[in-house]
């Protein structure tokens, strides 16, 4: 799973110019949370709600209204975005950004191609839509929790109980010391004893 095939292609930019209260109605306007800042074609910030929210003047400021639309009118991107930019690379594996992701404690990712070009954005709601459909969420079936030593072969003598039945998805996850737990979609032929199988097998069926 690419990067590529989960981002959301062509992101709204603005540039360093932009001033603050415009990229807050673009924002609003249309329900984002980040903007990535273009200069020439080269992406060189990004910006999010919370940093445009920030550098507003306090409601406890002492300014008159002509005051605080002049400061307002001359305050522009280029002075609350974030640089440099945390990036996603469009061939990456999705798990390496949603770490980077992680690692940086930020929702999202602009995306760029081999020519350092950005084509896309990553965000939190991408890596989630991706995981539920990892696990086969889409289609149904039933879920089973499986736990078993964590040694070459668990996961065949699991699908060789689960048959006839069909594996929509497989996730693992550790479990106890020396354990790992399958999280398996199941769905066609032999859902009614399905966990009865797997029990005579001599699994562990957690759920």
């Amino acid at each position: 799973m690419l990067v590529k095939d989960w981002m959301t292609r062509n992101p709204v930019t603005i540039t360093p110019d932009t001033p603050v209260m415009e990229a807050l109605r673009i924002i609003n306007d249309r329900h984002f949370r980040r903007l990535p800042v273009m200069d020439g074609g080269r992406l060189i910030g990004i910006t999010t709600r919370k940093d445009l929210k920030d550098a507003m003047p306090s409601k406890a400021t002492t300014l008159s209204v002509w005051e605080l639309n002049y400061l307002l009118s001359k305050l522009t991107v280029s002075e609350v975005m974030a640089r440099p930019v945390v990036t996603a690379a469009e061939n990456e594996y999705l798990e390496d950004a949603a770490l980077r992701m992680q690692e940086h404690r930020v929702g999202g990712l602009p995306v760029l191609n081999d020519a350092g070009q950005l084509t896309g954005m990553i965000t939190t709601r991408d890596i989630l839509e991706a995981f539920t459909s990892i696990l086969g969420m889409q289609g149904g079936g039933q879920r089973l929790t499986l736990e078993m030593d964590d040694v070459p072969g668990s996961l065949a003598a699991a699908t060789s109980a689960i048959l006839p039945s069909n594996i929509i998805s497989v996730a693992t996850y550790p479990g106890g010391p020396g354990r790992l737990r399958f999280v398996i979609r199941v769905s066609g032929e032999g859902l009614r004893d399905v966990r009865e199988r797997v029990r005579q097998a001599g699994i562990s069926v957690l759920d």
